[in-house]
């Protein structure tokens, strides 16, 4: 096997986050490799073309799927738009078909005042707590945004860790008594606890509890799903804080510029190409065994999730016990079943908007099947037992309204991100045997609102969470790399003494969503895993 030795710093996976990570170490002088065991790059931010037939092709992202938590930062100092990323936002936020019956209604969510308009035609009184609500979570976000782009403090670190807790501990200090005790809500309580203290009716507290159970295999009655509502709403899409937006061309869209990027700063990316191990001399690395080449370094980043890289790819004797045991429990199960489907018309729910501009806009949202916190506990409870949700939570996006790039003039595509899928199902089944049956299932729940919709469908694409543990090595399905609760937070994630991306392994770096702050297309860990290593290297932060 030939040897490479020339590079400052190889990246282990080419999804969003490696990619960040090789940018601004590339831009500080350092000459750095990417690999990537897939024929492409962007890990789960990928656009594929999954149908096609005589009127053309059929495209969409496939895992990831909407544009919001990208930090600003990122998108700015990559030069994203320059290298060809354009978002647009959503005409409209939110729709909530609330039944079956076109009597059952709707709600809506959106910009300008829409969202506690279509509050007060449910509830006066959540209309008027609504602002309350909001000023509530905005000082929240407006702390924890504080924190995304800067490394946790180290337990067990030095004098750097020291100040940095302090410096964490005085922003802490300067909030309000009342945004302190929000702020133990949050980290402590269940999503429907809080929205218990907020609203009454059923329908409102179902429009802001779906971000509690998005990648989050438990009920919203779990103490500390709060928390997982809260990681929804840090974002901004366009310029537009807490808006949500679509990349032109699909998540793809995103990370191919990314790719751009790195290239115009001299980052080589090697697809199709295996890391098998990760080699050691006396605790520091040496080398990496892939299936193309050894390379000779003694500094590696991972972006892969915490239980590959290991479990997998590092001597089991190079890590503490202690650490070996933590990995091993370190939890990810998102119970996440994603498709697409490729459509030959619109779908139409009933009892949908008449009145314009939401009855042309709604189809442009997030069209969320999960009428209130009761049928996502029943989902989740049902999940439990047979391995899927007997109604389950559908997350539906139809992009192509958008954005004409993805499907033929006239036809349509859409994503349907379900939640409450367990990876493990019961009665020695599996899901080779069960994906087709569980993919029928979602579409006949969403024509039971949408009459019709299932004779549309032309063709589909199906993940269930073993195929996303396959095609994108996401453990257990997960896809934030490891569950979103507190004891795996911040300096915590993935384990407390190594949450500043240092792993213990002397060279070996973390810079994926396994790391501070978690899953979703953000860019941080990548970013902030740079600036670790930078000051390691004694070179300027970024």
């Amino acid at each position: 096997m030939r040897v490479q030795n020339n590079f400052d710093a190889i990246i282990i996976g080419a999804g969003h986050n490696g990619l960040v990570c090789a940018y601004y170490l590339a831009r500080k002088g350092l000459s750095v490799c990417v690999l990537e065991r897939s024929s492409v790059v962007g890990g789960a931010a990928i656009t594929e073309e999954f149908h096609r037939d005589a009127s053309g092709g059929f495209r969409n992202s496939v895992a990831s799927y909407t544009v919001s938590l990208l930090q600003p930062k990122v998108i700015r100092d990559m030069e994203l738009k320059r290298h060809g990323l354009r978002v647009v936002l959503r005409k409209v936020d939110n729709y909530l078909p609330l039944g079956t019956k076109k009597k059952d209604g709707y709600l809506i969510a959106g910009r300008d005042g829409l969202t506690q308009s279509e509050i007060a035609r449910h509830s006066e009184k959540d209309a008027v707590a609504y602002p309350r609500y909001a000023a509530a979570l905005d000082g929240i976000v407006d702390l924890l945004k504080q924190f995304l782009l800067v490394s946790p403090p180290n337990a067990g670190g030095g004098l750097g860790d020291v100040l940095s807790l302090l410096s964490a501990g005085n922003k802490m200090r300067k909030l309000s008594l009342e945004t302190q005790r929000d702020l133990l809500d949050f980290f402590t309580k269940s999503a429907a606890e809080i929205l218990d203290q907020y609203f009454e009716n059923d329908a409102v507290k179902a429009l802001f509890g779906f971000d509690a159970i998005v990648g989050h295999f438990a009920s919203p009655n779990e103490p500390g799903s709060a928390y997982v509502l809260l990681h929804h709403v840090f974002g901004e899409a366009a310029g537009v804080p807490g808006a949500w937006g679509h990349a032109i061309g699909g998540m793809g869209a995103i990370t191919e510029a990314m790719q751009r990027a790195c290239e115009a700063q001299g980052v080589e990316i090697i697809t199709e190409c295996t890391v098998q191990s990760i080699e050691t001399t006396n605790g520091k690395i040496t080398e990496i065994i892939t299936n193309q080449l050894n390379y000779k370094t003694n500094l590696v980043v991972s972006s892969v999730h915490p239980k590959i890289l290991f479990e997998n790819l590092v001597d089991a004797e190079d890590l503490p016990s202690d650490f070996r045991t933590r990995i091993k429990n370190y939890k990810s199960h998102s119970g996440t079943f994603r498709m697409n489907v490729a459509l030959d018309k619109l779908p139409k729910f009933r009892g949908a908007p008449t009145k314009k501009p939401e009855r042309e806009d709604y189809l442009t949202s997030g069209i969320i099947i999960a009428p209130s916190l009761k049928y996502m506990d029943e989902a989740w409870v049902s999940a439990k037992v047979n391995g899927w949700s007997d109604a389950p939570i559908i997350e539906m996006l139809i992009p192509s309204t958008l954005d004409d790039t993805l499907a033929p003039n006239g036809k349509h595509v859409a994503s349907l991100f379900c939640q409450q899928f367990s990876y493990a199902l019961p009665n020695g089944k599996t899901w080779d045997e069960c994906r087709e049956q569980a993919a029928d299932h979602i579409i006949n729940t969403v024509d039971t609102y949408a009459p019709g919709f299932a004779g549309s469908v032309l063709g589909r694409q199906v993940l269930s969470p073993l195929d996303l543990e396959r095609k994108f090595a996401l453990i257990g399905g997960d896809i934030f790399h490891g569950r979103m609760s507190l004891d795996q937070l911040f300096s915590a994630r993935p384990v407390l003494g190594h949450g500043a991306y240092r792993s213990p392994i002397k060279g070996l770096y973390m810079c994926g969503s396994g790391t501070h702050p978690g899953g979703g297309v953000t860019g941080a860990p990548g970013h902030n895993a740079a600036q670790v290593i930078l000051k390691d290297r004694r070179l300027f932060s970024i």
